[in-house]
């Protein structure tokens, strides 16, 4: 896993050559939304770019983590299946809602039922490589090549591409202090509950980080984003546990309200743990700044794993599921 990570720059520059190649092409009707349905290391790329291009896109940008798919999606719509292997049983069930809704399809994975579906059925597809050993690994070609394809319809500019390939240079250059960063938050974890907290338009970022945590490290976490947060569970912290571990994942920019909030909350919860760490973005945008802590945090996930010697690759529990759902 720490050479995966390792490749994470590798992995992006890679992607955009793929991204720029893609062939995508116009719907015979007029696109006014966008599904996609995706789960895991798979969906969390489009969680990233709703979130990049929120300000710029005029249409709709919904992701989808279930079996169905909600009743809007029709010939109107973009309708992407995001899936490492191909074989996601929730994505394809959710891929043959789409298709026979009319939608204009374009499939992302490296092979599997949706591959071949795809080539069967004259759908756009673009195809990222199979040799990665973890779909959780993959998060720069999943969260590329939907960039390129809101890119190739014209949903966007050139502009988030563009921050995407600067924050290659940003990520190899931070590489070793962010590693060094990564093996303090690792040890401020360790033998603790990790509970992670940023602003809502980061929201990705705190997601990924406790799906690494689960996934690599083996441990249970949560995540809340801020103001949301401030409505409901900081209530919720009012006994003392030296037990919880809280981390504010923090931009020089978030907006000023929620930058008053978070230091707000740290009072408050330091009355119930003294166990309270930032980490800080670097960048000049938001690509930038989450690419960044998402480099950051998957570091920090591994790192965790070997103070826990645990198998960061290994999810038995997850191939046990899916053996056993194959019986019924």
């Amino acid at each position: 896993m720490d050479q995966l990570i390792e490749r994470f720059p590798a992995q992006l520059a890679e992607a955009l050559e793929i991204g720029e190649a893609a062939e995508i092409h116009a719907h015979d009707k007029e696109l006014n939304k966008v599904y996609v349905a995706g789960l895991g290391g798979s969906g969390i790329g489009a969680n990233f770019v709703a979130s990049f291009i929120r300000k710029e896109c005029s249409i709709p940008y919904t992701v989808g983590k279930g079996y169905d798919i909600p009743a809007y999606v029709d010939e109107n719509t973009l309708a992407i299946a995001s899936s490492y292997s191909g074989n996601t049983e929730e994505t394809l069930y959710s891929f043959e809602e789409m298709c026979s809704r009319g939608a204009k399809i374009v499939v992302i994975s490296s092979g599997g039922k949706l591959i071949e579906i795809a080539k069967e059925k004259g759908y756009d597809y673009i195809q990222i490589p199979d040799n990665w050993p973890s779909p959780r690994a993959c998060l720069g070609y999943s969260l590329v090549q939907q960039l390129f394809v809101m890119r190739k319809l014209n949903f966007i500019s050139n502009e988030t591409i563009l921050a995407v390939k600067s924050s290659i240079d940003l990520i190899k250059y931070n590489q070793e202090s962010i590693k060094e960063e990564a093996k303090k938050v690792a040890q401020f974890f360790h033998g603790k509950l990790p509970i992670i907290y940023s602003e809502d338009r980061i929201e990705p970022v705190a997601v990924r980080f406790r799906q690494q945590i689960n996934e690599n490290a083996k441990l249970l976490c949560w995540h809340h984003v801020i103001p949301e947060m401030n409505h409901n569970e900081l209530v919720g912290w009012k006994d003392k546990d030296d037990q919880f571990a809280v981390c504010y994942l923090r931009n020089n920019d978030d907006f000023n309200r929620n930058q008053v909030r978070m230091e707000i909350n740290k009072k408050i919860i330091s009355n119930s743990t003294p166990n309270i760490i930032e980490i800080h973005s670097k960048g000049t945008n938001l690509v930038e700044k989450s690419i960044y802590l998402v480099h950051m945090v998957d570091w920090v996930s591994w790192y965790l794993s070997e103070l826990r010697e645990v198998d960061s690759i290994e999810v038995d529990v997850i191939d046990y599921l899916k053996s056993e759902l194959a019986k019924v």
